[in-house]
């Protein structure tokens, strides 16, 4: 199954900046399923490709934007953390009423930030265009992020046009002519201020391995350059703007060491202060990826309840 391009980029030269979406797959229980759609290209790099599930039943529907984690160096758009198995965070959204969009992004050693942030903001556009080949609501997108995607997810729900280095931020990836707003922000225990972490100790790396500093190698540049690097790739910088952030859910276990579960009290401070609507569940006892908790079931259905409470009212 291959994908062609729109009309009006089938000009031959340059190559185009995205195709049009695959035909789907329609299964027995009537949900559609859209597999590696190229949502954004751009030379010297690989494709990056996004799959869309959506619920049976008639569109449009709300739509969540499944944002994978890895420490910005790793992951994969079909596959949450091991804590966490597919089926259920599929079962959930998709029963939920909503679609689910899962992505891939550009990887920090592939290019730094802001690259990463480009493509999702790419991506929420190119699913605008193409709402109504797939059957979704423009006006009801959220993102859903873990990790390293929390971190972008944060930062897609605070940045805007008009937000400090705000071009900047958005990119010229993929799509152009759309906004790249969303509706409400799930954050699974994401960085929110980096220069607090940037001396922050790495767990040890297994014997004959080496595994590259996440954060300095999201951030590129100097090591006299990383502080206002740091800054500018921070969702805190961003969170008092001049506009009411969209509504967040911050997800965090108490005995995280690799993130500390400060980054999401300091984000959720910085979103009340904005007279934004934030609520912070922490997850007792748990570390990174939420392992240590007792069941993750609920951590998983109580997110999804969040985003359709957002997206379907």
């Amino acid at each position: 199954m291959t994908q062609s391009l729109p009309a009006e980029l089938d000009t031959g030269w340059p190559p185009p900046p995205y195709l049009a979406p695959v035909p789907p797959v329609v299964g027995e229980d009537g949900i559609r399923r859209f597999h590696g759609v190229t949502y954004a290209t751009t030379p010297g790099y690989r494709p990056r490709l996004l799959d869309v599930h959506l619920p049976a039943g008639d569109g449009p529907v709300p739509a969540v934007i499944w944002i994978h984690g890895g420490g910005w160096l790793e992951g994969d758009r079909r596959y949450p953390p091991p804590t966490v198995p597919v089926e259920l965070l599929h079962d959930s959204v998709l029963g939920a009423g909503l679609a689910l969009v899962s992505i891939d992004y550009r990887h920090s050693l592939e290019a730094p930030f802001p690259a990463q942030l480009h493509d999702v903001k790419a991506a929420i556009r190119y699913i605008r265009r193409f709402a109504d080949t797939f059957g979704i609501d423009t006006s009801r997108i959220g993102v859903w992020g873990e990790s390293a995607g929390g971190h972008l997810a944060a930062l897609a729900g605070l940045t805007c046009p008009d937000s400090p280095n705000g071009e900047a931020l958005e990119g010229s990836t993929g799509v152009h002519d759309e906004p790249s707003d969303v509706r409400a922000v799930v954050d699974w225990y994401g960085v929110s201020e980096l220069n607090s972490l940037l001396a922050h100790p790495m767990p040890p790396s297994p014997a004959g391995t080496e595994y590259p500093n996440p954060f300095s190698a999201l951030l590129g540049g100097s090591a006299d350059q990383w502080p206002e690097l740091a800054r500018a790739a921070s969702p805190v910088t961003y969170a008092q703007n001049g506009r009411t952030p969209p509504p967040f859910l911050l997800v965090h276990g108490t005995q995280d060491a690799l993130v500390p579960y400060s980054q999401s009290e300091v984000l959720a401070g910085a979103l009340k202060g904005a007279g934004g609507d934030v609520t912070l569940q922490p997850v007792d006892g748990a570390d990174h990826i939420f392992l240590g908790a007792a069941d993750i079931t609920p951590i998983v259905t109580a997110s999804t309840a969040f985003l359709a409470r957002h997206l379907t009212g």
